[in-house]
């Protein structure tokens, strides 16, 4: 990744600042309610939360389509199917990988158990509480593992497929190389479950980051203001997909941006706006099709010597 340039945005039109600042915390508080609501009616956690992640994206889909942050996003430069597959695919993986995470965290949280005498989670906490308090013991080393593969060659090959977006839309919130992912998915959740994090709040938790992550690549007009301190959101991850390498090695957060700023890592210019065009620029032709990006990261030196004769 190399220098580029800083490109103006191109709405297609100044979206009401009443639905600028609501969009978000009204999707994910309505759907944080609906499926409190849907839990506690009996349905099973992860039915309850299937079905309000289905109606928060349907929204952000519509939203994009009314008052998109650049028109240019809005067509499909080949890479709908690409995306959809990969969404697909994550989805199978990590409900694989879930149960080994969690059976994992419940045999060290057996251990911690036994030598502290109780569960570490706070378990009195009100429940907003103890979702929160996942989100930034849980974030942490997503955190570390995103700035990681940035850093390392070895890692960043496979995050390389996410990076080789071409644009930010909804549903490149899940173009992940299955290795990519699960070195972020793990960790986290062997780490909550292992501290005693119920099912309830995992569930919320996975909600919360779902949602979040689908507005986060969102191609819609939204503002956060000071909420840009909590959550890494569009506004801030923008610049992370951006093919200059100080604007790109920055904002690693996944959900909320508090380790960012504790580390020195959070970037949100005021002088100026997130670049156009995004993407890699070491790398203008990495590979497009999804059994080509299972497949570059183990044939690394060849995707990166075509793109060396560009």
């Amino acid at each position: 990744m190399t220098t580029s340039t800083v490109d103006a945005p191109a709405p297609a039109g100044n979206a009401p600042a009443l639905f600028q600042w609501s969009v978000f915390p009204l999707v994910l508080g309505l759907a944080l309610y609906a499926a409190w609501r849907l839990m506690d009616g009996g349905m099973q956690p992860a039915l309850a939360v299937l079905w309000c992640q289905g109606a928060a994206a349907l929204a952000i889909i519509i939203a994009e389509r009314i008052y998109p942050y650049h028109t240019l996003w809005l067509r499909s430069h080949g890479d709908v199917r690409v995306d959809a597959t990969h969404t697909v695919g994550i989805g199978i993986i990590t409900a694989l990988a879930s149960p080994l995470a969690v059976a994992g965290g419940a045999l060290v949280a057996g251990w911690l158990s036994n030598a502290f005498g109780s569960s570490l989670w706070p378990v009195q906490w009100v429940l907003p509480a103890q979702i929160f308090l996942a989100l930034l013991i849980g974030e942490f080393p997503g955190y570390w593992v995103h700035r990681w593969q940035h850093a390392w060659d070895g890692l960043w090959r496979f995050h390389a497929v996410h990076h080789s977006a071409p644009r930010l839309y909804w549903l490149n919130a899940g173009r992940f190389h299955p290795v990519d992912i699960l070195s972020t998915y793990v960790p986290t959740y062997l780490l909550l479950v292992a501290l005693g994090c119920s099912t309830e709040v995992l569930a919320y938790f996975g909600m919360i980051t779902a949602i979040h992550g689908l507005f986060q690549h969102s191609n819609m007009q939204l503002r956060l203001g000071p909420l840009n301190w909590i959550f890494s959101m569009a506004e801030l991850h923008r610049w992370h997909h951006s093919k200059t390498l100080r604007e790109a090695n920055t904002n690693f957060g996944q959900t909320i941006s508090v380790w960012d700023w504790v580390f020195g890592t959070r970037y949100l210019p005021k002088d100026l706006e997130p670049p156009r065009e995004i993407g890699i620029a070491d790398l203008p032709d990495f590979p497009v099709g999804w059994w080509a990006h299972i497949a570059a990261p183990f044939r690394w030196r060849r995707v990166k010597g075509e793109s060396a004769g560009s």
